[in-house]
């Protein structure tokens, strides 16, 4: 019991040892970081217009790469909100001319869809909520009394696209099965074209024209969420009567939309979709398809793909200019350590170790570096705050990411660390006689 008490007593005494001098070197250390930081901050300010010509390289190659991430990330940011509107799970369905095969150069009306393509879809997409035709004839010109509305979208739509597109009815009610069956010639406008057309606020049961058919309205849709990207300036509105209503206008255009159960089985809904359609349109298993199944979720992971390949061009090339500044910085700790070196040679005969000499100079270089991150980044917002304040380019959502300055100033530091590693070795190895003779 005895040896086992002693024993005990000698290892908690090792330990005590132990933490002892982990705990003085780690209050060596940071004494003389302190130190080396206070010491460079001085030389710093001693030499305020070289370290700042110094380091002019570090603060234009931050300030440009974190306003390039800035303006990516804004435009991210702005793509996301509005495509959200539309919802991430909707699949879109549209004839395509292939670009391979014997139908590459065919005609629209021998790759067109049929209106018998879709039919029992549902029944053989398990992955598929639901979905619904469209039609489409055109721009025609709508009227009411003398007033008349041009640049009017005709659509034919089935009872689901409510849902799918997430664009109630706000007033009135939506289209019935029984509207589509008996081709009724009912619609639902949006409320800009109400208000174009000076139909009053509760316009149901009046009636309009488009072409030479009366259409009474049923109901007034929300509007369409507006995208700030690809959209002309010239006023546009849409009339939607049901689908079967449409070929009374004319032989349409069909396309469709889909929804699938939940956005885990949107491929499987995609691939579902793309099979049954092959079959109904009688396409050969070697030959390609004429049509096109995307979901936003897809073109959302494109877009993404591409601003990660222009952020990674764009900081490559703006790294350039980091090394430009990293070699400024070398070159003017060279001449500090030229002019320091009775400084280093009197610390030397004093007792200084040449780790202390090394940590002194590569800290200052690296707090010289760190410096030139910081106002690099200050600089960056004035630029993010200035693009963010330009109109018609839609970049108001424009900010600089955390990770963008953390990455930032970590790449600073390790500019300041590697070119400023070769004058901090020459200032430790010089030697203490040499170095005090020097004039």
């Amino acid at each position: 019991m005895t040896a086992v008490i002693r024993m005990t007593k000698a290892f908690l005494g090792l330990f005590c040892q132990s933490m002892t001098g982990v705990i003085r070197v780690s209050v060596a250390f940071l004494r003389l970081f302190y130190q080396s930081v206070y010491l460079a901050l001085g030389q710093i300010w001693a030499n305020k217009t070289r370290s700042i010509l110094t380091t002019l390289g570090i603060i234009i190659g931050v300030a440009s790469v974190t306003a390039v991430i800035a303006a990516l990330t804004g435009l991210k940011a702005k793509v996301l909100s509005q495509v959200e509107t539309f919802g991430t799970n909707t699949i879109f369905i549209s004839p395509r001319q292939p670009e391979e095969g014997r139908l590459r150069h065919a005609s629209w009306w021998t790759i067109r869809f049929l209106s018998e393509h879709f039919d029992d879809m549902l029944e053989h997409c398990p992955s598929v909520a639901r979905f619904c035709r469209i039609g489409g004839v055109g721009q025609r010109t709508a009227h009411y009394g003398e007033r008349s509305a041009k640049n009017v979208n005709v659509i034919g739509i089935e009872p689901a696209y409510h849902k799918i597109e997430s664009r109630p009815v706000v007033l009135g009610r939506t289209f019935s099965i029984i509207d589509d069956m008996q081709v009724r010639q009912v619609c639902l406008i949006e409320p800009k074209l109400r208000d174009e057309l000076r139909l009053d606020r509760d316009c149901i049961g009046q009636t309009i024209r488009i072409g030479h058919n009366a259409f009474v309205i049923v109901g007034v849709i929300e509007p369409r969420p507006r995208l700030d990207f690809g959209e002309d300036s010239q006023e546009r509105y849409e009339v939607f009567i049901p689908f079967r209503t449409i070929f009374k206008l004319g032989q349409p255009g069909i396309w469709a939309l889909a929804a699938g159960k939940s956005a885990e089985v949107l491929e499987e809904a995609q691939a579902e979709i793309k099979f049954f359609l092959r079959r109904t349109r009688n396409i050969r298993p070697t030959e390609p398809d004429t049509f096109r199944v995307d979901s936003l979720k897809s073109a959302l992971e494109t877009f993404n793909k591409i601003a990660l390949m222009v952020t990674l061009v764009a900081s490559g090339i703006v790294g350039i200019s980091l090394l430009v500044g990293g070699v400024g910085i070398m070159n003017i700790m060279l001449v500090s350590v030229s002019e320091r070196t009775r400084e280093i040679g009197l610390r030397k005969a004093v007792g200084a170790k040449k780790s202390a000499i090394l940590t002194q100079f590569l800290i200052e270089a690296v707090v010289l570096c760190f410096f030139g991150g910081l106002v690099g980044i200050g600089l960056g917002q004035l630029l993010t705050m200035a693009i963010a304040s330009i109109p018609k380019i839609e970049l108001d959502m424009a900010y600089i990411p955390l990770w963008a300055i953390v990455l930032s100033l970590a790449f600073s530091s390790s500019v300041g660390i590697f070119f400023g590693m070769f004058p901090a070795i020459k200032a430790a190895r010089l030697d203490p006689i040499e170095a005090l003779r020097h004039e």
